[in-house]
């Protein structure tokens, strides 16, 4: 009788344990957030995120990337849960042109594209053949042509550039210092630099090159426009419960301060 006693007491000390903490581990692992981003500026902002995110019970691995096209092939494909790097034209543009069924959850910040060279101080500067680097993605490529023509070096088919439809250099109706439009890709723009009279270069790329967007940038985007960064879940992830403390760790005082102290006005929030 009394060995059934201790039996009975063992079997529901062990119930209560796994019932009560077995509850928090599988939470924790739940919580467990594979996110992509890109190396440099991009990686740099998320390691002050996951701290943040920590305290509200996500524990977020990050992994990095040198180019555009992974981030969202490897969240498409399982292999991430989120990833955080590209804004709404570049999601836009990929998710048409692959298929993909990729949605954005919160914005996180803006860094505005700027041309850089090493021969002219400005694109006014630039002589008449000049050799102009622009990006080879559909989205990027599209916001240099835009920044040509906003400065007065090119002009665009009516159309082209807006309501969805990027611009590609096929567009281009008038060019009197007959620029020649010169399509890389993104990560290689900041080495050809010094072959090009002026080349257009994402901010996080030409942070890691040891640009400053505000010193080195001889022409920039308005920070007025679509492209804030942001993160993306695959559309059946959208409702998950890591995703909204994921945001809310992004849109805090803490990365909001850590934008302003790393870098300058170069990369400001988009919340």
């Amino acid at each position: 009788m009394q060995r059934r006693h201790v039996f009975h007491a063992a079997t529901l000390a062990l119930a209560l344990s796994l019932s009560v903490g077995a509850l928090p581990l599988a939470r924790a692992a739940d919580q467990v957030v594979r996110l992509g981003t890109m190396s440099g500026p991009d990686a740099q902002i998320w390691e002050v995120v996951r701290e943040v995110a920590k305290r509200k019970g996500v524990d977020v691995k990050i992994v990095e990337f040198n180019d555009y096209a992974q981030p969202n092939a490897a969240l498409d494909a399982g292999d991430l849960d989120a990833n955080g790097f590209q804004h709404r034209p570049f999601l836009d543009s990929q998710a048409q042109a692959r298929h993909y069924k990729i949605v954005s959850v919160g914005l996180t910040y803006v860094a505005p594209m700027g041309f850089y060279s090493r021969k002219v101080k400005s694109l006014g500067e630039l002589p008449r053949g000049a050799r102009v680097g622009i990006q080879n993605d559909p989205s990027n490529g599209n916001r240099a042509l835009l920044l040509l023509q906003k400065e007065g070096l090119i002009k665009l088919r009516a159309g082209a550039g807006t309501g969805g439809r990027n611009a590609t250099p096929l567009d281009v109706v008038d060019n009197p210092k007959r620029l020649k439009l010169v399509e890389l890709d993104s990560a290689i723009l900041p080495r050809a630099l010094a072959d090009l009279d002026a080349a257009s270069i994402n901010t996080d790329y030409a942070v890691k090159a040891g640009l400053s967007p505000t010193r080195d940038a001889i022409a920039t985007e308005d920070l007025r426009g679509p492209y804030a960064n942001l993160i993306a879940v695959r559309e059946q992830d959208q409702d998950k419960p890591w995703v909204k403390p994921l945001v809310e760790a992004y849109q805090s005082q803490e990365v909001r301060d850590f934008l302003a102290r790393q870098f300058h006005g170069a990369i400001l929030p988009a919340f």
